[in-house]
């Protein structure tokens, strides 16, 4: 996901996306070590899709408290 994608999205969407993606990257690990995936880049690309989210989530709550 490129951060001009993130930057779209609403604060509850944000969050909303942040579970899935934690969901989503616990569900890849438990398979990966059960049988290994395919492309186990998956993993490291979700780990940075979920900082990139965290990332503005932050950087909106800083921008509330300037305010």
């Amino acid at each position: 996901m490129k951060i001009s994608e993130i930057r779209e999205l609403s604060t509850s969407d944000l969050i909303e996306r942040i579970d899935t993606e934690r969901t989503m990257l616990t569900r890849m690990r438990l398979n990966n070590a059960i049988t290994p995936l395919d492309n186990p880049q998956k993993i490291k690309q979700a780990k940075k899709t979920i900082a990139r989210l965290l990332t503005e989530l932050r950087q909106r709550e800083l921008n509330k408290e300037i305010k």
